[in-house]
């Protein structure tokens, strides 16, 4: 039979290399008798705390000290967590996430809330009750087993354990995908927050040091103007026309600021005109394609127009480029960018052009940044975004 008749994979299968052997009696067997030995120990021990400060919360929760006992229970079921996710990490070898903190409370009653409606304390609290009787036949099927039936040990110890890895992973770990990304949130939040500081500071100071310098400048002259415009009428008409120079300069870097903001063409236009704005003034000549039936949300659209202008602006600062390309498409519900340049490549994070800072952007919004740039070029970024349709209003396509 020839190659191309085969079944589909049988090749891979046959020369895909075969796990190693375990050894019976090896390390690895030894640290899971020895998890199973200690069962008994811990199950207690985690029985007794579950049981003791669940009932002394609940049954003084008529008292004032009930409730902040029953929650400070619940805070060393935490402690207790990590303990076991340690355990069974060193004898196991089961690596189970850390549970996110809890997050800071405002006063007495914050803290008190939070801890109470804790699904990582509770599920703790749970695995204590649980492991009990578990605990108690493990330890008493391993201590047996070593004594009497020394050849299926092994067997044993393996089953036995892997029922322990199924009670560590669905009690101890992080509740599910959303308690992750929920400290992600967390984690993004901070830099949202740091990035509009940062954004405001930028306003204020380009409005104190660029359009208010020059219309302070310009009253005084317009003052000027007056005290001179009848002892001095051309010396007044030279500063008058002076200052509606200024007046042009002012209104340009106003308009600049502005658009810096949020430019107009993007909330008539759309991504197509606002992008194809932003390429016009580039260094190099730049193509711009979009392909998009429908606009996304307003804050999605907008951080798409930044995120293409400071690519375009890194194009012209330091790609040593010829020309460049924007493209922006849907798949799915992501919003995908892509800027490419014939530069020199050699592009990186810490590169000091900024893509660090964008990529955290980006993260803070569900986004992902992607940099391909090899020495001596091409550069190909990719900015994906999550597609967000605008909501109370039909979608309007982009001119």
């Amino acid at each position: 039979m020839s190659a191309d008749l085969d079944p589909v994979g049988s090749s891979d299968v046959a020369d895909a290399p075969r796990p190693p052997l375990r050894p019976a009696y090896g390390k690895e067997t030894w640290k899971e008798i020895a998890f199973l030995l200690s069962n008994l120990l811990t199950s207690v021990l985690g029985f007794v705390y579950a049981v003791v400060s669940v009932a002394l919360g609940v049954g003084l929760s008529v008292t004032v000290i009930g409730l902040p006992l029953l929650a400070l229970g619940l805070g060393g079921a935490r402690l207790l967590g990590r303990a076991e996710r340690a355990r069974a990490r060193a004898l196991l070898g089961t690596v189970v996430a850390e549970p996110s903190p809890l997050p800071p409370a405002r006063g007495s009653f914050g803290w008190l809330w939070s801890r109470l409606k804790d699904p990582v304390a509770w599920r703790t609290q749970l695995y204590g009750l649980v492991r009990l009787p578990w605990g108690i036949v493990t330890f008493t099927v391993a201590l047996v087993s070593l004594l009497v039936l020394w050849p299926v040990l092994p067997f044993l110890a393996r089953g036995l354990t892997n029922g322990d890895r199924g009670m560590v992973r669905g009690l101890l770990s992080p509740s599910d995908e959303l308690e992750r990304r929920v400290a992600e949130l967390e984690s993004d939040r901070g830099v949202v927050v740091d990035t509009a500081a940062a954004d405001l500071r930028r306003i204020e100071r380009d409005l104190h040091d660029g359009a208010q310098a020059r219309l302070v400048a310009l009253a005084m002259g317009l003052g000027l103007a007056k005290e001179k415009l009848l002892e001095d009428p051309e010396a007044a008409a030279a500063m008058v026309d002076e200052a509606h120079g200024e007046v042009k300069l002012a209104l340009q870097e106003l308009r600049d600021l502005a658009r810096g903001i949020h430019p107009a063409v993007l909330t008539d236009r759309g991504l197509d005109a606002a992008l194809s704005a932003v390429a016009s003034r580039c260094t190099v000549p730049v193509k711009v394609t979009v392909d998009l039936a429908e606009r996304p949300a307003e804050a999605i659209e907008g951080i798409a127009y930044f995120t293409v202008s400071e690519l375009l602006q890194n194009v012209s600062k330091h790609a040593r480029a010829r020309s460049a390309s924007v493209e922006a498409w849907r798949s799915k519900d992501r919003l995908l960018l892509q800027v490419r340049d014939d530069g020199a490549g050699g592009a990186r994070f810490d590169g000091g052009t900024g893509l660090a800072g964008l990529a955290e952007r980006l993260g803070a919004v569900d986004g992902l940044l992607v940099l391909d740039s090899p020495e001596g070029g091409p550069t190909t970024v990719t900015a994906e975004l999550p597609w967000r349709s605008r909501p109370g209003r039909r979608a309007v396509p982009s001119v």
